[in-house]
């Protein structure tokens, strides 16, 4: 490549020597960063937007076009039916598609998307003075929608640090740098809408929303504090027409350094483990565990041989604290481990039984095949001794080896089975089904229908508003709390 820099609009704007203080400094970022609105984000666009590239792509595909239909030796018009399908198959043809990227090190090391560059066959760098380079893959991380690029240089390429998305503020301007519909070095503006999205794109969800325009081909493009730090990667939109209507999402740069740094040490990401099964502590669940207030995440279930098992966390744990962050909401643990050195020992603050107990981990590393998070299913069947009972809107049944043949259950499942449960019931609103069986009631293990009848009534003769109950279907486990208003 020939003298870049000297063709960017920065150069221009800031000269050579300045621009040689920034590279070394290692970024582009303005000489002072605005508070409150700015008249214009002029100055702060051709700052940045030479570190803002646009990622083509291309792949071959297989051929196309209607299957021939199976016809039987002999069949009418089969030689005429053989030669349409035949001169309708296209063979194979190369598919191109566009996206966004970034320079985070005068090296060469680039951030996209994953999905921009997934199943590419060749990768090609674009920048905005129209010089191209072809980038190699370095890693990715399909879990968090991150991958990581580089290209070969001679000479320090202009580049954008990180910033601190977690001191971003709702209200608090962001700007948006990208290839939107192919349309290199496009520029909106708008604010951080929200914080802390879910949007069920994976385990680690935890979306910055903003109302800047983000279109097709932004993915993968930075977002902007007005700093000239990178707080997010342009990931996704909400849109009927396809179109920016003012709802996209960035992954916060504080979840992309991590992933980014493990890509590029590792080539892939080496997250923490803890081996549990979790779910939400809601309302109901907090006051039969006599939780005051409903935080934390519920262990449905612990991985044998796992760090948590080892650890002694149990089945009706709640995790409070992880390695001396609060756990407030079920779908933060994932992400505080993940985030853990593998190897490391952490303290780990759980719930346990009315108290507060401290447990030492020993965090594990994650097998990419591996459940990050878990909740909810069903299963069961009936005793030796054929006793049944009804409560709470169930038919409960012994667990009997007839039974289990039937259901396909382990010698290792034990409890009761509950056979029927009644639409309207309280059973029936938390959505237990027939075929669960009963482990725990109140955290007390039970074998007998009579048991599940005994625990009730003992939480409604102290008081209790709902009553916890444990139940299994196959090899996933899930606590539900029953109302027990009349």
């Amino acid at each position: 490549m020939t003298d870049r820099l000297a063709r960017f609009p920065v150069a221009r704007a800031l000269g050579a020597g300045v621009l040689a203080l920034a590279l070394a400094a290692g970024d582009l970022t303005p000489a002072t960063a605005r508070s409150g609105a700015p008249e214009s984000f002029a100055d702060l666009a051709e700052s940045l937007s030479p570190a803002v590239v646009n990622i083509s792509t291309s792949q071959n595909v297989g051929r196309a076009g209607p299957e021939m239909p199976d016809l039987p030796p002999g069949a009418p018009f089969g030689d005429l039916f053989r030669d349409f399908f035949e001169r309708n198959q296209r063979g194979p043809r190369r598919v191109s598609s566009l996206g966004s990227g970034f320079i985070i090190d005068p090296s060469g090391f680039i951030v996209t998307n994953n999905h921009v560059i997934d199943g590419a066959d060749e990768i090609v760098v674009n920048f905005a003075d129209g010089e191209s380079a072809p980038a190699e893959l370095v890693g990715r991380d399909p879990k968090t929608d991150i991958a990581l690029l580089k290209i070969e240089t001679s000479e320090p390429l202009p580049h954008v640090p990180f910033g601190d998305s977690d001191a971003m503020r709702v209200g608090d301007w962001v700007v948006a740098i990208g290839n939107p519909f192919g349309l290199g070095g496009s520029v909106s503006a708008g604010i951080v809408s929200a914080r802390n999205r879910d949007i069920n794109a994976g385990p680690y969800d935890d979306f910055i929303q903003t109302d800047a325009a983000i279109n097709r081909g932004n993915s993968g493009g930075p977002l902007f504090n007005l700093a000239g730090e990178v707080i997010g990667v342009n990931t996704a939109i909400i849109s009927p027409t396809g179109g920016s209507i003012g709802i996209g999402f960035a992954v916060p740069s504080d979840l992309v350094k991590t992933v980014v740094a493990q890509l590029r040490e590792y080539g892939e990401t080496r997250r923490g483990w803890l081996g549990v099964r979790i779910q939400t502590v809601t309302p109901e669940l907090a006051e039969s565990l006599e939780l005051e207030r409903p935080s934390g995440a519920l262990v449905a279930d612990v991985t044998a041989g796992g760090p948590a098992a080892d650890a002694g966390i149990r089945s009706g744990d709640v995790i409070l604290r992880f390695n001396g962050r609060r756990i407030d909401q079920m779908r933060e643990l994932p992400r505080v481990v993940a985030d853990t050195p593998v190897g490391s020992t952490v303290d780990v603050e759980v719930w346990r039984r009315g108290a507060v107990e401290m447990v030492s981990v020993e965090v594990g590393r994650l097998d990419e095949g591996e459940v990050v998070t878990a909740s909810v299913r069903d299963d069961a069947e009936e005793g030796a001794d054929g006793d049944t009972a009804s409560v709470l809107g169930m038919a409960l049944e012994p667990l009997t080896e007839t039974r289990r043949g039937e259901l396909g259950l382990g010698d290792e499942v034990r409890g009761v089975l509950v056979a029927r449960v009644e639409s309207d019931s309280p059973a029936g609103s938390k959505g237990v089904r027939p075929g669960d069986v009963i482990v725990e009631v109140a955290q007390e293990s039970v074998s007998t229908t009579g048991d599940v009848v005994a625990l009730v009534d003992q939480a409604r003769g102290d008081g209790r508003a709902s009553v916890l109950l444990l139940l299994q279907n196959g090899e996933e486990m899930r606590f539900v709390a029953l109302s027990l208003a009349d």
